[in-house]
């Protein structure tokens, strides 16, 4: 995948906030990888900030919506893993001062 094309749909994925913590999914660090194929299916490889979480299915449609938005994905599959588990050391520092974390 192109590096532009990566961009944007980092930047779409940057408009999902975790309903939880008010911060959007990149920032928190919850997207592992992304991928598409030839077919212009796009997979988003993410994990939740906690394993029940309420909202899970609500994140799921909120990256389908977001990734909707960009032309050459046809269509959004999104795996959600629990390996590697998510801790906040994956949060940027933009995350970080937004939630008070040192």
């Amino acid at each position: 995948m192109e590096q532009e094309l990566k961009d944007s749909i980092m930047g779409a994925l940057e408009l999902v906030v975790d309903p939880e913590l008010g911060i959007d999914v990149v920032n928190l660090g919850l997207v592992y990888d992304v991928e598409m194929n030839e077919e212009g299916m796009a997979t988003v490889t993410m994990t939740l900030t906690s394993m029940g979480c309420p909202l899970a299915g609500t994140i799921v449609d909120q990256v389908k919506a977001a990734l909707a938005e960009i032309p050459e994905v046809k269509d959004t599959e999104v795996n959600i893993v629990w390996n590697p588990p998510w801790t906040k050391d994956k949060m940027s520092r933009y995350a970080k001062i937004a939630l008070g974390i040192r």
